[in-house]
């Protein structure tokens, strides 16, 4: 089998992403999430498939097979490595590492990738708390459970942020909210869905789509 190409490589790890947040994997929320055209996606889905990377049928379920979740597993391993390198040891910060690492994640070099974690203390988790899978491709769980799910006058603690998208990451830089922040739950907010919590001295509305991805202990 011929390796997976960049642009392979970016699918497969999209697909993992889908399946890890429970979201809908259909062509169309695909290409949303990849910003490019349904037809696009449909083409190397089929290309995908041929090389044995995923389970695909015209408008039916899109999986990853077990070769293509190990490859996507192996770069979510060296995103979040690169990651910790450019936050912890070149002070990046959490809100400039997501897109520089996704330039280092397809470095083919398995060695410079255990070496860095080495040279890192094998960290357990990137910067903004995901964990990193373990070089034996296991995945982690998250520690905690999402903000949407927590109850009013409750007392936690931010643990991490499932999307390190630089626009969510700036949302929670906008309130000042970073990770080990200390959170009370002042209770349900409007729209619906929406949690009010108190830090750092300060009231903030935490809108249902942000709350689901903030996990806290």
């Amino acid at each position: 089998m011929n390796r997976a190409t960049r642009n392979e490589e970016d699918y497969l790890k999209m697909l993992l992403r889908l399946k890890m947040t429970g979201d809908e994997v259909g062509t169309n929320h695909l290409a949303a999430k990849l910003h490019v055209a349904p037809p696009s996606v449909t083409s190397m889905l089929k290309k995908l498939k041929s090389k044995g990377l995923v389970n695909y049928k015209k408008y039916g379920h899109i999986s990853l097979t077990n070769l293509g979740e190990r490859i996507a597993i192996s770069l979510l391993r060296k995103h979040r490595i690169w990651e910790v390198f450019l936050y912890k040891s070149l002070g990046f910060s959490w809100n400039e590492v997501h897109e520089i690492a996704e330039q280092l994640e397809h470095v083919r070099s398995e060695k410079l990738v255990d070496k860095l974690d080495e040279f890192l203390g094998f960290p357990k988790v990137d910067p903004h708390g995901d964990p990193i899978p373990s070089v034996d491709l296991l995945m982690a769980d998250y520690e905690g459970f999402p903000l949407s799910q927590s109850r009013t006058g409750q007392l936690c603690r931010l643990v991490s942020v499932t999307d390190d998208s630089p626009e969510i990451i700036g949302q929670l830089d906008a309130i000042e909210l970073a990770l080990d922040s200390e959170l009370t739950i002042l209770g349900p907010g409007a729209p619906e869905g929406s949690v009010v919590i108190r830090h750092n001295g300060k009231v903030s509305l935490i809108r249902e789509d942000l709350a689901k991805r903030l996990y806290v202990l």
